[in-house]
């Protein structure tokens, strides 16, 4: 097993899965190493972000609070948040369209690991089957981006 290739598409997976195999016959990787490995990578980084976003949003919000008190405080009138970006529209678009499966098997994929974890732990944090969802949709979309790339191109 090349174990730099595997630590190399792992790290990967944890920013980008959805490109995350395409390393993998370049370091020599077989079929099921680098499907494995981009699973493994994801996966760990989904466990972290999904379970902490509660703090990490809690995080974010206060540190933004600060800024704007911060920026009171010197005079500066702080820049309102937009709430209808176009981001948002598509999540709240996909959430309507595909429900709860949809979010955990794509948001992760298109968005990125972290993000995509948080937006479905914001979504549907509470019910017990959201996690092994998102475990799913991540090892069908390994699987399948490991037989484009080995397969296909």
């Amino acid at each position: 097993m090349n174990w730099t290739g595997f630590w190399s598409v792992f790290l990967f997976a944890m920013v980008k899965f959805s490109v995350s195999t395409v390393p993998g016959p370049r370091l020599g990787m077989t079929f099921f190493e680098t499907a494995l490995a981009s699973f493994a990578g994801a996966a760990t980084c989904a466990l972290v972000c999904y379970f902490a976003s509660d703090l990490i949003l809690l995080f974010l919000k206060k540190r933004a609070q600060k800024k704007k008190e911060l920026q009171e405080s010197q005079g500066i009138t702080p820049k309102l948040k937009r709430k209808f970006t176009w981001m948002n529209k598509l999540i709240i678009r996909i959430k309507m369209k595909f429900g709860q499966v949809g979010i955990c098997f794509y948001a992760p994929f298109f968005l990125s690991v972290p993000l995509g974890s948080m937006v479905v732990a914001k979504f549907y944090g509470k019910r017990w089957e959201t996690f092994p969802l998102i475990l799913l949709g991540l090892a069908v979309n390994a699987s399948l981006t490991s037989i484009l790339v080995y397969f296909v191109f």
